[in-house]
């Protein structure tokens, strides 16, 4: 873990050994903020994102920050293991063929009403009540960007499913509507922010009690969405083995804000790309497109505010990979591995394994945040 602190700042921990300058200033501009508390921390994952890194952590006293919290409100991981050894390579073409005509990727929407018995319970908040309709839609679909289905293997020695995913419209509207109404606040307070990127609602405020109702909902959505594609990717399995059996679901996000207690004080708890790491508490780090990925178990380090990173982290972005990166090569490095993947064209290269961290290397660096329990090799990916 490294540190940095500056003058009438907050101290910095990061657990990425050599963050990138982007991010380094955008942690700086968190550590300047009169109400976060204590610390700013930066996970092994972190990169630079709008007014807060991604793979960072911020606690803050009596505000919430909109864009502390992401666009993605309730992006998170889904895995479940079932019984199956191992699979060759048709039953993967097989299974992730299933799987596709079930899910519907990409701007792809499912073409009937989905139910959920939480759209009963939507709050009484404009923006939710505006995507209502259109969710019923949206709910158990992919997306797309970084977002996918994943047939592993772990070294336990069965086949795991698993899923990235978030709260598709909701999240990306509320974050939208609330980081607008944050800043026009700020303006009129003239608020000592360093950038109205950081612009927050104080909690006492409607727009405060609104966006944290929303923000609750739509995680719950994004939940619920990532169980129902479980629930297809286990009828896929089915309908090629009908004497499959799974585990128990794990389930969780990386995109969200939540009162917690650390060192001595109630607290607001952003996590923007990181991932909750309680003690004993089971998570999930996943790596890019033809590496590992983890199943954790949290160990409760407090100098993280008991987090670890959601994945691996870009170290190019998406238009640079395209440019930079050689298809050819690409495929290759997924194809030597025998994995059925997802790279067709130079527009997929942002998502290919060499625009990413490794994760080895992410692992090693947060061995003081989560050990491991399972490390699942890539077999099949399905994208958007």
């Amino acid at each position: 873990m490294k540190y940095y602190n500056n003058d009438n700042s907050l101290i910095i921990k990061s657990w990425c050994n050599e963050p990138e300058e982007g991010a380094l200033e955008q942690a700086q501009n968190l550590a300047k903020l009169h109400f976060a508390f204590r610390q700013i921390c930066l996970m092994p994952d972190t990169h630079q994102g709008y007014g807060m890194p991604i793979g960072g952590i911020m606690a803050t006293q009596g505000v919430i920050v909109p864009n502390a919290v992401g666009v993605d409100i309730g992006c998170g991981m889904c895995a479940v293991k079932t019984n199956i050894p191992d699979l060759n390579t048709e039953d993967r073409k097989t299974i992730i063929g299933n799987i596709r005509k079930l899910v519907p990727v990409g701007f792809n929407h499912h073409q009937e009403s989905k139910e959920w018995t939480g759209f009963n319970d939507a709050p009484d908040v404009a923006i939710v009540q505006r995507e209502l309709q259109s969710a019923h839609y949206q709910i158990g679909t992919l997306g797309g960007g970084n977002h996918f289905i994943e047939l592993q293997k772990g070294d336990d020695g069965f086949v795991w499913i698993m899923i990235h995913s978030g709260s598709r419209n909701f999240g990306f509207k509320i974050a939208k509507e609330y980081h607008e109404k944050a800043k026009k606040l700020c303006e009129r307070w003239y608020s000592d922010i360093p950038t109205p990127d950081l612009s927050f609602l104080p909690m006492e405020t409607p727009e405060a009690k609104e966006y944290k109702l929303a923000m609750e909902y739509a995680l719950s959505f994004a939940f619920e969405s990532r169980l129902q594609m479980i629930e297809q990717a286990q009828s896929a399995i089915l309908s090629w083995n009908g004497a499959t059996s799974f585990d128990e679901v794990i389930n969780i996000h990386h995109n969200y804000a939540q009162f917690e207690h650390h060192f001595g004080k109630n607290v607001i708890v952003h996590r923007k790309g990181a991932t909750s790491a309680r003690k004993d508490e089971i998570g999930i780090i996943p790596g890019s497109q033809g590496t590992a990925s983890y199943i954790v178990r949290g160990l409760g380090n407090p100098e993280s505010f008991e987090s670890c990173s959601h994945g691996a982290g870009r170290k190019m972005g998406r238009k640079q990979a395209q440019r930079e990166l050689n298809l050819e090569d690409e495929q290759a490095k997924l194809e030597s591995q025998g994995i059925i993947h997802s790279i067709r064209n130079v527009k997929d290269l942002d998502e290919a394994s060499g625009a990413y961290k490794s994760i080895d290397i992410v692992m090693e660096e947060q061995s003081d945040l989560v050990e491991p329990i399972v490390k699942l090799n890539p077999l099949a990916v399905l994208k958007g």
